[in-house]
């Protein structure tokens, strides 16, 4: 996978995350203005990632670009939303299991292999 189609996937992943946030916390059917704005930076955090490439996610990064106060919203956003995303978004919420799973395993053969 190349890395504007890592990038893409992200930015829908974590839109559809806090459009689930808002929707079940703050009852619209459109976002809110404080998640549009979180929805906004998530997506121009991830256009500017100069790690898209060897990263998986954010969460997997040692580099936290966010501001405080977003990266406490993100993760608000994040603990609320991920295990109900099975529910709204399957096929997404599989995609993200796995993908997970193999980025641990990777990281613990480099780790292995550093010893």
């Amino acid at each position: 996978m190349n890395t504007d189609d890592k990038r893409e996937r992200e930015k829908r992943l974590v839109c559809q995350m806090i459009a689930l946030y808002c929707l079940k916390n703050h009852g619209g059917k459109t976002l809110c203005a404080d998640c549009r704005e979180l929805s906004e930076y998530a997506r121009s955090r991830s256009d500017k990632c100069p790690f898209m490439e060897n990263k998986t996610f954010c969460s997997n990064c040692k580099v936290h670009c966010y501001k405080p106060e977003m990266r406490e919203k993100i993760r608000a956003v994040m603990r609320f939303s991920g295990p109900r995303m099975i529910f709204h978004h399957p096929i997404t919420a599989m995609r993200h299991i796995i993908e997970v799973r193999r980025e641990k395993k990777r990281q613990e053969r480099k780790l292995n292999n550093e010893v």
